[in-house]
């Protein structure tokens, strides 16, 4: 599609490797970066924090979390302060978790508010087999809402509540990225970016609406794109 750029690469450390050559970046310029969860994001972390240990220029935020305490093994802050907070030289200028642990709607309230009017910069996510991206799932209620913050209700396992980005904050990032890797993600992955956009397929409403919108996947998650 030619509102996302493909960037086709072999395996799934790759894509880590040009995430974490993305957030390096980010590092030296500064502004607003939104972390992700999953297996893939981190190992981009790790890379990224051997890549720059110094992160005093950027500020952290998160695309969603589950209402989980921050050092629950659920936890997408958890797993981000153990792949690479914990492992920098230099802290970011601030780090702006959701906190999970008070429950979906009180922290969504909290969060919403710390967020503001906030710029994002640069926005990473991943992409469910379903065609889910942060905790915006399949023909969900939640795709509708204009808030910049919402609460969300499981779609999938893990079933623990949710607190996530709307549709129309992650379309506000200057920058969207998206890794993806894997076989399981490949239909997705064609549905998301090959296909037109439906709210059966979140990923596939996810634009930058005035910035660079940019899709990495490993050649298993690309196996069902369009040559």
């Amino acid at each position: 599609m030619s509102d996302v750029e493909l960037v086709i690469v072999e395996n799934a450390k790759e894509v880590a490797a040009v995430v974490a050559e993305h957030l390096a970046s980010a590092t030296r310029e500064g502004g607003h970066v939104v972390l992700t969860g999953g297996t893939t994001p981190e190992r981009a972390y790790e890379e990224a924090a051997r890549l720059a240990p110094d992160w005093d220029k950027v500020e952290l935020w998160w695309g969603d979390e589950r209402c989980v305490p921050p050092d629950h093994e659920l936890s997408n802050f958890g797993m981000a302060k153990r792949a690479l907070l914990d492992r920098l030289e230099r802290a970011p200028r601030a780090v702006h978790r959701i906190k999970g642990e008070l429950g979906k709607d009180r922290a969504a309230a909290e969060y919403e508010q710390e967020l503001g009017a906030t710029q994002l910069d640069l926005l990473l996510l991943g992409v469910g087999s379903d065609g889910h991206v942060a905790s915006l799932f399949p023909n969900a209620p939640t795709l509708q809402q204009r808030k910049r913050v919402l609460s969300a209700e499981p779609d999938l396992e893990p079933f623990v509540d949710r607190v996530t980005l709307s549709l129309p904050t992650l379309c506000g990032a200057r920058e969207i990225l998206f890794l993806i890797s894997g076989e399981s993600k490949a239909e997705a992955a064609r549905r998301a970016f090959a296909s037109e956009p439906t709210p059966e397929t979140p990923a596939s409403l996810v634009r930058a609406a005035h910035g660079r919108t940019t899709a990495i996947l490993d050649r298993a998650a690309a196996a069902m794109l369009p040559a």
